[in-house]
């Protein structure tokens, strides 16, 4: 038995002009499937009945209201309104729809306003992770940002321990799953907007397809090139700065190599040379012993491509190049600071197996006095 629609009143739509934003919500329970899901209603061809208050107007945003308050909000794009039995009184009756009747004043619908919505996840962009580099190519076992609409059916949830199989990590969370090339990635985020997650190791190069799946449907293959390697250090948005973008480079004690103050709320100090700096990484390849995507790292490794490093141009010591242990795909570079000149923009280069890095970075350097 087909469920029955969803209903709201008061069932009067009064267009006054002037714009303005109505807000309808349907309640469901908490984080569970939505009404619009597969769950109780095929995406697509959901009826939903529904009243516009009097004398408001404007565009129509559908959300759906948690059991805490928030909001998943879904765009106006995926819901289509038709009218049946209505009466449209101050249009034209070929342009009677919500947002002519908006549009002009003392315009009114009376009877039922229905809709179609289609739940189905919408893939609009697919990067790596944005704080290292946000390349428009993946790698295998990197860190990947993909972008839509209807990703999921929960406002927002990042992993926890509960979603780990021992050191396994979720290849689906809050019910939203992604494949790269057919394989499952590991999901560690997951919103509306956006799903975060690990690549699969061993996919292929070239063209792959990035798929999501949700209760409310699986979306449209959307096709991203896939390199060998991908390599982007950290570098934070919020480290993006008058001067430039600063790497996010730690000292031991958990302080950033950045100028002091140069960012609210963040301990910060110029590196020395002779300092021994850590740098973090994703998407600079294999390591020995492997590391396969998807598992917390439990033993030190070390990187099997060539790194190198500068400061100023000149080339690092790099004391470990390997993958971080306790995490998945990030990869850690501890590294001494050379004797270069003091300065708060000296450039951080790097290059894996002779090519350069794609990104522009500085890091300031104090003086061996401190100066």
């Amino acid at each position: 038995m087909a469920p029955k629609p969803i209903a709201q009143s008061p069932p009067l739509y009064t267009g006054v002009g002037g714009g303005g934003t109505i807000s309808i919500v349907f309640s469901y329970s908490g984080n569970g499937p939505s009404p619009f899901t597969a769950n109780s209603i095929a995406p697509g061809s959901n009826l939903i009945t529904f009243g516009l208050t009097s004398g408001s107007s404007g565009s129509i945003v559908v959300s759906l209201q948690e059991s805490t308050g928030a909001n998943v909000t879904f765009l106006s794009d995926d819901f289509v309104f038709y009218y049946s039995n209505a009466t449209c009184t101050g249009v034209a009756a070929g342009s009677c729809s919500v947002g002519q009747v908006g549009l002009t004043a003392g315009a009114t619908i009376t009877g039922p306003v229905y809709g179609t919505f289609d739940a189905t996840p919408v893939i609009l962009a697919v990067i790596t992770a944005s704080n290292y580099g946000a390349f428009p190519a993946l790698a295998p076992a990197t860190w990947t940002e993909i972008y839509g609409t209807n990703l999921a059916n929960v406002v927002s949830q990042t992993w926890g321990s509960a979603d780990f199989n021992g050191n396994a990590g979720p290849t689906t969370l809050g019910a939203t799953s992604v494949t790269v090339a057919g394989q499952s990635a590991f999901v560690d985020f997951v919103s509306p907007l956006q799903v975060n997650a690990q690549v699969p190791s061993n996919i292929a190069t070239g063209p792959q397809p990035v798929v999501v799946s949700t209760p409310g449907g699986t979306s449209a293959a959307f096709s991203v090139p896939v390199n060998a390697v991908e390599p982007g250090l950290l570098a934070p948005g919020v480290f993006n700065l008058s001067a430039g973008q600063y790497v996010g480079a730690v000292f031991a004690d958990g302080s950033f190599v950045l100028p002091p103050g140069a960012v609210s709320g963040v301990t910060s100090e110029r590196a020395v040379p002779g300092d021994t700096i850590v740098l973090y990484g994703i998407g600079f390849g294999a390591v020995t012993p492997d590391s396969p995507a998807g598992l917390l790292v439990t033993q030190t490794n070390s990187i099997n491509d060539t790194l190198q490093i500068s400061i100023g141009g000149t080339p690092v010591t790099v004391e470990y190049a390997g993958l971080t242990g306790g995490f998945m795909g990030l990869y850690q570079f501890n590294v001494v600071v050379p004797n270069v000149a003091a300065s708060d923009t000296v450039p951080l280069t790097f290059s894996l197996n002779g090519t350069a890095g794609a990104q522009t970075l500085i890091i300031p350097i104090a003086s061996s006095s401190g100066q």
